[in-house]
């Protein structure tokens, strides 16, 4: 389990129940959630009669991994009053022990609040474990086309005709597969691989992993060599983990952050060997400030897992993050010293050194990982690590060589507006062909027309132009689209004083320095105090 059980001294007298709870409260509010699910519980085994301690220990339990003691507390919990993740944990459950006819019992129906929309996955696994392949099949073609499951159907008929060792009939759902899994790509690749070389057909399995980023190179290499990677997706219970994580994945990139814990929390206890699930775990804890046991997580999964690529990429982004640098470099440099070192684990080290302010040696790093994926013949991901790799050159005041390196990624992607942006506002700041780095930046806005950055960018360029009252339109609609982005509201800040708009010039510096840092934060406050002068202009 994640965290263990409180001490038995914690599981307190409920002599004084109102105690109790205040310490339970407090101690979830501290972020020690496995106290206070125990602390809640104690309370409501005294008091039987008050479901909402029972509810509450439920949730705390839950949303700290103690899947032990939130299986013990849902009895306890009047069934119309569970939470979905409470339900969810008792369809995990009976999955677990093989029993689809409980499961589904418990998904309720498919309105509003339902989950029924878990049903056809679960009775076509049940079915598939069974070596029933009609029924399997059958049950995952009823699968809706505009459900939420629908971006799975693919994966899913693949995988389980490959269960049934079918693996001519699973290969077209599975390059479709691959062709929708998006962020999930790299996963979706390893776990069809596995199912192929478990229907024993090993060419097939090496087609799976064509054209793979530099992730896992390990991985793809036992699978070259006939041994699987360990990502297989084989029972039901497996499969429900993957698609939690995925449905948990779509709710936090659609609400920045804000997908529940235990959704994540029931996806691991399904499969607890789902690293995928760990690491979306892991960031979601540490959006929480539960740093400590976010990191713990991420150390707990092997060296040898598959996904330790991107495992290491949360434990890294997370230090980083809490500006823990020389830790998130230990991580990062012990990576590139690997025997398979790849890309990935180049370009990882180049953005801790970036974060570092160490410009010149991540400007190496990321020439290196540049390097890696050229020989690799990973063509596609080439102009980020060249985006990230002028950056650092033009950080570290190398501008003609960054330039160098934003023309050759211009030449194989011409039409990227972050390529676009980025040069023409380099040009910008230096007064270097300044119409035709506007003419760059309307090239980005036309490929990217909600990109704030981009938009602040042209302002930008009408504001060095001398086109002022331009200029103030354009970054006041860059600053509404992104309303957190210091620069911006700087740079409206400078155009509104030059037009002798003042006090306005003075709301948007005062909107600047609430997310400022650094150089921005400097010129800002100089600006505050004194109005704006050559000393402190935005560059």
């Amino acid at each position: 389990m994640l965290v263990p059980a409180a001490p038995a001294a914690a599981a307190l007298s409920t002599r004084n129940p109102a105690l109790t709870y205040v310490e339970a409260r407090a101690a979830a509010m501290n972020g020690e959630h496995a106290r206070a699910a125990e602390l809640l519980a104690a309370l409501a085994g005294s008091r039987p009669d008050q479901a909402q301690f029972a509810q509450q220990a439920l949730s705390e339990a839950i949303g700290a991994g103690r899947m032990d003691l939130a299986l013990r507390l849902i009895p306890n919990v009047p069934a119309g009053k569970l939470s979905t993740d409470a339900r969810l944990l008792m369809v995990t459950e009976a999955v677990k022990q093989r029993r689809v006819d409980r499961a589904v019992q418990w998904l309720g129906g498919g309105g509003p609040g339902g989950l029924g929309f878990l049903a056809p996955l679960l009775t076509g696994w049940d079915a598939a474990e069974r070596g029933d392949a009609a029924k399997a099949l059958s049950a995952i073609g009823e699968i809706p086309e505009k459900g939420l499951l629908s971006p799975l159907k693919d994966e899913e008929t693949a995988l389980i005709l490959l269960k049934l060792r079918r693996p001519a009939e699973a290969e077209p759902y599975a390059r479709r597969a691959i062709g929708n899994a998006g962020s999930r790509e790299g996963r979706v690749r390893l776990a069809l691989a596995d199912g192929f070389l478990a229907a024993g057909d090993r060419t097939r399995a090496a087609a799976m992993i064509e054209g793979m980023d530099s992730d896992g190179i390990a991985a793809r290499q036992r699978i070259l060599a006939g041994r699987m990677s360990g990502e297989g997706i084989d029972t039901g219970a497996k499969a429900l983990s993957v698609v939690l994580t995925a449905l948990a994945g779509d709710v936090m990139r659609a609400q920045q952050g804000a997908a529940p814990v235990g959704l994540v929390q029931v996806a691991r206890y399904a499969d607890p060997k789902n690293s995928s699930a760990t690491g979306l775990l892991a960031m979601l804890l540490d959006n929480r400030d539960r740093t400590a046991e976010a990191l713990a997580l991420l150390a707990s999964v092997p060296r040898e897992d598959a996904l330790i690529s991107a495992i290491r990429d949360a434990q890294v982004r997370i230090l980083a993050g809490r500006k823990r640098y020389d830790e998130a470099l230990a991580i990062a440099s012990a990576a590139v010293r690997g025997a398979d070192a790849g890309m990935t684990d180049f370009a990882r080290y180049g953005d801790v050194l970036e974060a570092m302010g160490r410009h010149l040696p991540a400007a190496e790093a990321y020439q290196r990982a540049i390097a890696i994926g050229t020989a690799q013949g990973l063509k596609g991901e080439l102009w980020t690590l060249r985006l990230l790799h002028a950056g650092a050159l033009e950080e570290a005041n190398r501008w003609p060589e960054a330039k160098v390196v934003l023309e050759q990624a211009l030449l194989t992607n011409p039409d990227q507006p972050l390529l676009l942006n980025f040069l023409g506002y380099a040009k910008l700041e230096r007064g270097e062909d300044v119409a035709a780095a506007e003419a760059m930046i309307r090239k980005a806005i036309e490929m990217a027309p909600d990109n704030a950055s981009i938009i602040d960018s042209l302002g930008w360029a009408q504001f060095k132009l001398g086109r002022t009252d331009e200029a103030i339109a354009t970054l006041q609609s860059a600053a509404e689209k992104d309303p957190g982005q210091a620069e911006i509201h700087e740079h409206l800040g400078d155009a509104l004083f030059k037009a002798g708009q003042r006090i306005q010039a003075r709301f948007a510096w005062s909107a600047a320095l609430v997310t400022a840092e650094d150089e921005i934060a400097t010129r800002v406050k100089a600006k505050l105090q004194s109005g704006l002068t050559s000393a402190n202009a935005a560059p």
